[in-house]
């Protein structure tokens, strides 16, 4: 099964809270998260997290459409989401772009499990202590 076969390829990426699904199929490079073009969503910085996979793929990312909704967690999580699912799509359309991704940042392709750690029962943090007066 070649790339040019392939109609639509469908990835999901997660990240705290928050889940991201990308759909990709063939087009001209159009990058849309939750409607909105990704020159537009959230600040320049996330927008820059997000656009990584398509910087790597290179011309690959000229012949495909992406369209990724993401929903819950904060916007950095959604970030996150966002370019896990996205580098997975890519990784699926052509499978020599696995390791670039992976050389790069392995957390392109393989989700980052870390999740906030609960909080304790009669401290106000979770790593919070009660303080001692010996006085």
């Amino acid at each position: 099964m070649s790339a040019s076969t392939l109609k639509t390829i469908h990835a999901q990426g997660k990240r705290k809270q928050a889940i991201a699904r990308a759909t990709l199929f063939p087009g001209k490079g159009k990058v849309t998260v939750n409607g909105a073009l990704l020159d537009t969503w959230a600040n320049k910085i996330l927008q820059l997290r997000v656009y990584e996979p398509l910087a790597l793929a290179g011309e690959l990312a000229q012949q495909v459409n992406l369209d990724v909704s993401v929903r819950g967690g904060g916007i950095s999580g959604q970030a996150d989401a966002a370019r896990l699912a996205m580098a997975r799509a890519l990784s699926l359309y052509q499978p020599s772009l696995k390791p670039v991704f992976y050389e790069y940042d392995r957390l392109l392709l393989v989700a980052d499990v870390r999740r906030k750690e609960t909080r304790k029962p009669n401290d106000s943090k979770a790593r919070a202590k009660r303080q001692k007066s010996y006085r």
